[in-house]
């Protein structure tokens, strides 16, 4: 064990800072207003909620919104970047704002309130920001010495309960999650906070996702970090369906972070019907870091340490036993959100909203935001696509290693990701050279499966690994994704399943979670795109895709609700939140209920409100709530 505290130590101390000078791409094109991104309007995400709506609102319907569909889209996001005269440094910072769509034969209500938390209380109280967060600092309070700030550091209630990520049904009731350990009870009717949990007190995690997997059968599974003798680790956490879910919580798997003093930054996680899957991406939190950032107040994304050139791992943990199957590597990429998995004929496919590194979440200061359209680098830094990794089950790894293995490693240093680590970024921000649409950085092979015409082909670039005359693992008929054994393990290579980018992917959940799947929905993440204010539909079989846009229209998140008595995976309907880009129009929010096969819309619930409405990010539809 000292031996790993040592290296990881001194992994920690020879990081280099991420040179933003040396990959510094020219700016593409710039309209006549001096924007470079003419067609995106950033100041959605700038919106502060000034007055909650507390009884709810009639909105205007047009169009046809089914007469079956009866029960509430709940939504969570960033409400305001306001305390008194401050303002927080990042869009995952801002206070916790809940939005109700109540839906009941052909009319829809509108509701917001914010997440009553311990947090807001303490800011509202102070006028000022008194609480850290991921991307701002606390003013100090001089009452606190060295001592205090020392001792808090291992209090199971220290930090932040700022709630503002998604909302989950635990039973019969509904909690709103980010990645600290609380979460907060939510009346899904009123939107009235009634209650906070602290997960510490029932399993010993200090994080969890944000989010949980919710079966059918009620029971809840999420990935926590918990710290033991041996160094961090990650586990698995049931919720068992019943009266005290909470009370009755167990860890089902334990699996040792690959670093002792950087444990892997985790968002998400995946779940088959043998498998957990643990996707550990470089992105680590640096022990030592948090502990520094405690004493001198700074913000909490100065502990996030990125290593590019070490490897994205896949741990494959079986249900029944807890126990660690396998571990596969591709090259390094970033992640926030998986899509689905699912086993098929020997193996476990994994797709996943990939990025080359964590650039975008620098995108998200609110310097970054405000200054986009003078940022030429931007989209790029913004820029991802869905991959699909296919891990093969029953592959021999040998533990020797070979003269000829070790010779296609290649040793290079690892890069803190520096803009993370300071409260706003550079005004030119830090980034990769990779340009537009080009995930070949883990060389995929992108070709569109369409009839009319392939996708340009780019040039291959040599990864971590030269694969030279190695046997391709994947088996499995129509995939292009690629696994080759060399003697220290499995090398994934993927394969894109389309040449967009998404982010906040949603599916047929309830059926097809887990499970070999056709069809996820999706928002454009691509900024510079026609309309990035795109809804996608993304054939998974096909490779092709089906999108809706209106000009000027920013949907949220896409959630997939089924016909009552649905023929196919598709056959249902979607539900977005939407808003309106442009000042004049921050106080207008609506609801775009699209049919799930075509994409084509059905109808509409518009409002408009006393106060500026902010985008929203992740939310789940309460079939039985009115």
């Amino acid at each position: 064990m000292a031996a790993g505290v040592f290296k990881s130590l001194m992994r920690d101390i020879f990081a280099v800072k991420y040179d933003d000078k040396q990959h510094d791409p020219e700016a593409q094109r710039l309209d006549g207003s001096g924007r470079y991104y003419p067609n995106c309007s950033s100041d959605v995400w700038l919106r502060s909620c000034e007055r909650e709506i507390v009884d709810p609102l009639e909105g205007h319907s047009s169009g046809h919104i089914p007469k079956w569909l009866n029960g509430s889209l709940l939504r969570n996001g960033p409400g305001s970047w306001k305390v008194g005269e401050m303002r927080f440094g990042h869009l995952f910072d801002c206070s916790a704002l809940l939005h109700r769509f109540a839906i009941r034969n052909g009319r829809v209500t509108y509701q917001s309130r914010f997440v009553d938390t311990e947090t807001l209380r303490k800011n509202r109280s102070a006028q000022r920001i008194v609480v850290t967060e991921f991307g701002t600092a606390a003013v100090p309070d001089p009452c606190h010495s060295i001592f205090d700030k020392f001792a808090a550091i291992f209090r199971p209630d220290n930090g932040t309960d700022n709630s503002m990520i998604s909302i989950y049904p635990f039973g019969d009731e509904y909690y709103t999650f980010t990645e600290t350990p609380f979460m907060h009870r939510i009346n899904p009717c009123t939107l009235a906070t009634e209650g906070r949990i602290c997960i510490s007190d029932y399993v010993g995690v200090v994080n969890h996702t944000s989010h949980p997997h919710v079966l059918p059968s009620g029971t809840v599974y999420n990935l926590g970090t918990a710290m033991t003798k041996s160094g961090p680790a990650y586990t698995i956490i049931c919720f068992p369906r019943g009266q005290h879910m909470f009370e009755d919580a167990y860890v089902v798997a334990t699996l040792p972070c690959r670093w002792k003093l950087h444990p892997g930054y985790m968002h998400t996680f995946g779940l088959t019907e043998n498998y957990y899957v643990i996707v550990e991406q470089p992105l680590s939190v640096s022990l030592t870091e948090y502990i520094k950032a405690q004493l001198s107040n700074q913000n909490l994304s100065a502990c996030l340490k990125w290593f590019e050139d070490r490897p994205t791992l896949f741990h494959l943990i079986e249900r029944t036993s807890g126990k660690l199957v396998q571990s596969y590597e591709s090259e390094a990429f970033f992640y926030l959100h998986i899509i689905n998995c699912f086993e098929q004929d020997g193996h476990v496919v994994v797709d996943i909203c990939s990025y080359k590194n964590p650039e975008m979440i620098n995108c998200m200061y609110l310097e970054a935001i405000a200054n986009m359209q003078t940022n030429p680098n931007y989209a790029t830094l913004f820029r991802g696509r869905p991959l699909r990794f296919v891990l093969p089950l029953g592959a021999i790894v040998h533990a020797h290693d070979t003269k000829s293995g070790s010779s296609r490693r290649r040793l290079i240093k690892s890069f803190s990701l520096a803009g993370l680590s300071t409260a706003q970024p550079l005004k030119t921000m830090k980034h990769s050279a990779s340009q537009y649409a080009d995930i070949t950085y883990m060389p995929t092979n992108g070709k569109r499966e369409d009839s009319t015409e392939e996708a340009p082909q780019r040039e291959v670039k040599r990864g971590r690994y030269e694969v030279e005359d190695g046997i391709n693992l994947v088996t499995l008929k129509n995939s292009r994704a690629e696994a080759y054994q060399d003697p220290s393990g499995i090398f994934l290579r993927p394969e894109m399943l389309c040449d967009w980018g998404c982010e906040t992917p949603r599916i047929n959940y309830d059926i097809y979670n887990g499970k070999n799947y056709r069809y996820f929905y999706a928002i454009s993440s691509d900024v510079d795109a026609p309309n990035p204010g795109t809804l996608l539909k993304v054939d998974v079989w096909t490779k092709t895709s089906l999108s809706w846009c209106e000009d000027n229209v920013y949907p949220s998140e896409p959630i997939f609700v089924p016909s009552p008595q649905p023929q196919s995976e598709d056959d249902g309907i979607i539900l977005a939140s939407m808003v309106l880009g442009g000042g004049l129009n921050d106080r207008y929010v609506g609801l775009i209920v699209l049919c799930a096969k075509t994409m084509t819309e059905l109808g509409r619930c518009d409002f408009h409100t006393s106060g500026p409405v902010p985008k929203c990010l992740h939310g789940w539809y309460a079939p039985s709530v009115n």
